[in-house]
């Protein structure tokens, strides 16, 4: 994997796009390095290469397959250094900021503005030192069922995440995609029990796919429930697939999905007018999603969760909570701390 590594360290320290990526529980990591520093876009959802697109969809940039040169390595096993240690909290004033904003989205819930909500912060933490190559190589050992990956582009900006939602999986015109909602901490061991608010609020991510995908699909499959691990995060999932009719192309389709009801709320158009109303603060790529656009005729996209920005030697974290009317603000706060420990874990702090 070390010629992968070294490549993308030259291409950044040469301010050149690049992003590294691995798929989940793949044992081999993907480069795409672009040969010179232009922004390209997506504008029609037929151009090939990997894209990063943002929360509000204003920006869908590509890393282009016929402007870069790919290589493929094999993964290798050896361990990083990864030390458990204790984190500080966030001030005082950001926790009553954020529970504020979770009791609000609780009120207008109840006044039947929409169903569910998804909440989100923001938290910049102070580095030692940033390693580009060590902190990737933490987050796929320690996230081997997550879309782990680096994208670098001298314009927007370096971004890590390790993601476990799936947004699209296609080739031809079949398709894959997930609903992905509740979370809880891993307490050690697999009999995982949710309560009734995470259940419910899966069962509104399931349904609103469900509905959406009435429009341009036919022999959907759906599976039952099921409990997944992603670091040390619990969430509930399901396996959704079907056929895609003829009529409707890729765009039209991701369009639909994105965002989800994981991480915008239900009805998608309120719920996402109210994020972008209280949340105080721009979202910009983490929400977004990304991955591989008609490569080798597939399509391969997931959900920018996990994730963060970094700046010189800060760290902007993202951490975002399913908000329904059995919601507790204490606890979604909480649920926000947990969240961050993700990324925490890799950096030195």
């Amino acid at each position: 994997m070390k010629i992968i590594l070294d490549k993308a360290k030259n291409q950044f320290e040469q301010n050149l796009p690049f992003v590294i990526y691995k798929k989940p529980n793949d044992t081999y990591v993907i480069g795409i390095f672009q040969k010179n520093n232009a922004l390209f876009e997506v504008n029609d959802f037929t151009e090939k290469g990997f894209i990063f697109a943002s929360f509000d969809g204003s920006k869908k940039l590509l890393i282009p397959k016929n402007e870069s040169e790919i290589i493929s390595v094999i993964l290798d096993k050896n361990k990083a250094d990864i030390l458990e240690k204790e984190y500080d909290l966030p001030n005082e004033s950001d926790r009553n900021n954020f529970e504020n904003l979770v009791a609000k989205g609780i009120q207008a819930i109840k006044n039947n503005e929409f169903k569910k909500v998804v909440l989100s912060r923001k938290e910049t933490v102070d580095l030692v030192d940033f390693d580009l190559v060590a902190t990737f190589e933490k987050l796929v050992q320690l996230y081997p069922s997550t879309f782990v990956y680096c994208f670098f582009h001298p314009k927007v900006g370096l971004w890590l995440g390790a993601t476990p939602e799936q947004l699209l999986k296609s080739k031809d015109f079949m398709f894959e995609t997930i609903a992905l909602a509740g979370t809880q901490k891993d307490n050690g061991s697999d009999d995982v029990f949710w309560h009734k608010k995470e259940e419910e609020e899966q069962q509104f991510v399931t349904d609103y796919i469900l509905e959406i995908l009435s429009e341009v699909a036919f022999d959907v499959l759906v599976s039952k429930p099921y409990s997944v691990k992603a670091g040390s995060i619990w969430h509930i999932k399901t396996d959704i697939s079907g056929v895609l009719n003829s009529d409707f192309g890729l765009q039209q389709v991701i369009q639909l999905l994105h965002p989800t009801p994981a991480v915008c709320g239900l009805p998608k158009e309120k719920s996402k007018a109210f994020i972008l109303e209280n949340e105080n603060y721009d979202r910009t790529f983490y929400t977004g999603f990304l991955g591989e656009l008609n490569m080798e005729n597939k399509t391969d996209l997931f959900v920018n969760l996990r994730c963060m920005e970094i700046c010189d030697l800060q760290a902007n974290l993202f951490m975002g909570c399913g908000i329904t009317k059995d919601s507790i603000p204490e606890k979604e706060w909480e649920e926000s701390i947990n969240k961050s420990l993700t990324m925490k874990r890799v950096l030195d702090l």
